[in-house]
C-alpha cells in the first residue's frame, strides 16, 4: 500500500495553488459561463499537468503543445473559424468604421512602453498584445517570439475577453456625459455586392500581407475563413469552419496551453504583474477608442455616439452588443448594433495587424 501514497508525498504547496487555479478555472468556465469552450479545458489541463510525474505533461500535452502551440497552428486554425462566423457586411456599409478599430488597438504599444520598464523586449511585445482582446493572436505572437509567459499572458488574455461586460461599461460611463450617450445614429440599410464581399477578404489580405509581410499568416488565415463563407458555394465548409472546426481547435488550444501552467513556470512575480499590465491595455483600448469619436465629433456635423469607439476591441460580438445594450438603457429607440458590430469587426482586422507589426518590429 505504501507505494499507492508515495507519490502523494511529492506534492509541494505550488502544485497545491495551481489545482486551486485549474479548480477556479473550470468554475468560472461553468458556473460563471467566462469563455467556457476555453476555459474549461485550459482549467482541466493545469490540473493534469500539476500532478507529480504526470504523463499527461510528458505525454499527448507535450505533443499537442509541440504539433500545435509551438508552430502557431492552432491558433491560426482557429483564425479560420473565426473569419467563417464575421460577417463584414456593416463594415462595408460604412467602411470609416475601420478607424475606430484601429484607434482602440492605443492600448498595445501603450501597455509595451510600460512593460519593458519591467520585461525584457520579447516579453513586453508579447504581454502588449493582450490588449488586442484577440486570445488567438496573443498566442500566435506569444509563441512566434518565444516569450517565456505564454501561459500568463494566454490566461489574462482570455479571462479579460470574458471580463469585457464587466470592464467596458464603468469606463464608458466615466469617458462620457449622459448627452454624448444618448446620440443616435440611424443607421442606413446599403445594399453590399456579392462580389464587394468576395473581394474584401482576398483583397485585406494582398493589401496587409504586402505592407506587413509578419502578418500574412494571422490575416490570411482570418480571410480565408471568411472567404469560405461569403464565396457562396462552400455552405457546408463554411458551417463546419464555425461550429466543427472552430469547437475541436479551442479544445486542444485549452489543453495544450496547459502545458505552460505549471507551477513552476506559473507562480512567479511576474504572473501578477501581467496579469495587471493586461487590464491597463484593455482599459486604455476602450479609452482610445472613445477619445477618438470625440475627436472626431469636434469636426463632425452630424455627431457619432462615442460609445461605439469601445466597440475597436477584438472581443467580437460581445463588446458591440455591450455598446448597443448601453445604449438601449439611455435610450430604448437608440439602436447602435450595426454601427457597434461594424466597429467591432474593423478591431478583429486592427488587432491582427498589430500583432503582425509587434512581430514585424521584434520577430528578428
Amino acid at each position: 500500500m505504501e507505494i499507492l501514497y508515495k507519490n502523494l508525498l511529492n506534492f509541494g504547496l505550488g502544485e497545491v495553488i495551481m489545482l486551486c487555479i485549474g479548480g477556479l478555472l473550470i468554475y468560472l468556465a461553468i458556473k460563471k459561463e467566462m469563455e467556457p469552450t476555453l476555459l474549461l479545458p485550459m482549467g482541466f489541463g493545469t490540473l493534469l499537468v500539476n500532478i507529480p510525474f504526470s504523463d499527461a505533461l510528458a505525454g499527448p500535452i507535450k505533443e499537442l503543445y509541440e504539433a500545435g502551440i509551438a508552430n502557431e497552428l492552432f491558433p491560426l486554425l482557429l483564425f479560420i473559424g473565426i473569419g467563417a462566423m464575421i460577417d463584414f457586411g456593416p463594415l462595408l456599409s460604412n467602411p470609416k468604421l475601420m478607424l475606430f478599430g484601429a484607434a482602440a488597438q492605443f492600448g498595445i504599444f501603450f501597455t509595451l512602453c510600460m512593460a519593458s520598464i519591467f520585461f525584457p523586449d520579447i516579453d513586453a511585445a508579447s504581454i502588449a498584445i493582450i490588449g488586442a482582446a484577440d486570445g488567438p493572436t496573443s498566442i500566435a505572437v506569444a509563441n512566434a517570439l518565444g516569450s517565456s509567459f505564454v501561459g500568463p499572458i494566454t490566461v489574462a488574455a482570455y479571462s479579460y475577453m470574458a471580463l469585457v461586460p464587466v470592464i467596458q461599461p464603468p469606463i464608458i460611463k466615466l469617458m462620457t456625459t449622459k448627452k454624448e450617450r444618448l446620440i443616435r445614429m440611424p443607421y442606413e440599410q446599403k445594399s453590399v455586392s456579392k462580389l464587394t464581399r468576395i473581394m474584401f477578404p482576398i483583397i485585406i489580405t494582398v493589401v496587409v500581407s504586402a505592407i506587413i509581410p509578419q502578418a500574412t499568416a494571422l490575416i490570411g488565415f482570418l480571410m480565408f475563413g471568411n472567404l469560405i463563407r461569403e464565396c457562396g458555394v462552400l455552405d457546408t465548409l463554411s458551417e463546419t469552419a464555425q461550429k466543427v472546426l472552430a469547437n475541436l481547435i479551442t479544445i486542444f488550444l485549452g489543453i495544450s496551453v496547459a502545458f505552460n501552467m505549471t507551477a513552476d513556470q506559473f507562480l512567479k512575480p511576474q504572473t501578477l504583474l501581467i496579469m495587471g499590465l493586461g487590464l491597463i491595455a484593455f482599459i486604455v483600448d476602450t479609452a482610445g477608442g472613445i477619445l477618438f469619436a470625440k475627436f472626431l465629433n469636434l469636426f463632425l456635423k452630424t455627431k457619432i455616439n462615442p460609445m461605439i469607439g469601445a466597440a475597436g476591441i477584438s472581443a467580437f460580438p460581445m463588446s458591440g452588443r455591450i455598446v448597443h445594450k448601453m445604449g438601449q438603457q439611455e435610450d430604448p429607440q437608440n439602436f447602435l448594433l450595426m454601427h457597434s458590430i461594424g466597429v467591432n469587426v474593423s478591431g478583429q482586422i486592427a488587432s491582427v495587424i498589430a500583432g503582425g507589426i509587434i512581430l514585424g518590429i521584434f520577430g528578428s
